[in-house]
């Protein structure tokens, strides 16, 4: 049963004249009868009463017209659907985001993609470490990452820069340095420090101390955490001070307080992809990730 006779069964079932329905399909009257025989062939039954004045629906006939219905309807959805993903307005993307991403950028991006894109299904990875975010592209878990701009050099991977923010000093709030408007960052060499794990490739953990060489000094003691929310927690908690990029500062949490340094210390973030072609769909969340980040 193709579905140009279930149309041309509709109109004739609708219109109850071989002419009118005819006319309504746009086709020659013996087009449209020769296709609702071969319909009724292939179903093995009659689905009309003809007679020279009427035409009737036999009760298999109106059995039919619902399911005829719901085939038409479908196909107009598929087709729907279709241009959608065509066009970018449908599909499901899956995003991953590094620990100082996830309080800051990936809030802001799903809610605009919502509020933009809704026929889009996003799927939000959090905290989770540039180079397994890059991993993660590769193997097709992830369509997009934000992440840190530590590519390894693989040619299968290309960012996008974002942005650059410069770290920021997480003191105790009742720290005595906590009330400093900035703060060169020697004055906490005889800290010890909350800092990302050191995990092969981790990319903070590798900038924070080398942030602390420019300084001249090397924390005597360091507490090593997992994710960018524990460390403010351990901070808060009194377990040492820290150092993170100031997007963080959308972590609100009691207890700590953020201190700009004297001395720049700039890091950026970049929109990871692989290089073969997106879909449409991924084209358009990567479109929103940047116009969010960038401002």
């Amino acid at each position: 049963m193709e579905l140009r006779q279930v149309r041309y069964f509709l109109a004739l079932a609708e219109e109850c004249h071989f002419g009118r329905a005819a006319a309504r399909l746009h086709v020659a009257q013996p087009a449209l009868s020769q296709q609702i025989k071969q319909l009724e062939r292939e179903l093995g039954t009659a689905l009309f009463h003809r007679s020279t004045r009427h035409v009737d629906l036999t009760e298999a006939g109106r059995d039919l017209v619902g399911y005829a219905r719901t085939l038409l309807a479908e196909e107009q959805r598929a087709r729907a659907h279709m241009a959608e993903l065509a066009g970018g307005g449908a599909g499901r993307v899956s995003v991953g985001f590094i620990g100082t991403a996830t309080y800051d950028v990936l809030p802001r991006v799903s809610r605009t993609v919502r509020a933009r894109l809704p026929g889009i299904s996003l799927e939000l990875h959090g905290e989770v470490l540039t180079p397994q975010l890059l991993d993660g592209l590769l193997t097709g878990a992830y369509d997009l990452a934000v992440c840190r701009p530590d590519t390894g050099g693989t040619a299968q991977i290309r960012t996008a820069p974002l942005l650059t923010e410069s770290l920021m000093a997480v003191l105790p709030a009742r720290h005595p340095l906590a009330a400093r408007p900035v703060l060169p960052l020697r004055d906490l060499a005889d800290e010890p420090f909350v800092i990302h794990s050191s995990q092969p490739r981790s990319s903070m953990y590798d900038r924070v101390l080398s942030a602390c060489d420019r300084a001249g000094f090397r924390p005597s003691s360091l507490v090593e955490v997992g994710e960018t929310a524990t460390l403010v927690v351990f901070v808060a908690a009194g377990h040492g001070v820290a150092l993170v990029p100031q997007s963080v500062r959308s972590l609100r949490l009691d207890g700590v307080t953020y201190v700009p340094l004297a001395e720049p210390e700039p890091v950026d973030l970049v929109l990871a992809r692989r290089t073969r072609p997106d879909s449409p769909a991924v084209e358009r969340v990567a479109s929103v990730i940047e116009q969010c980040v960038r401002g």
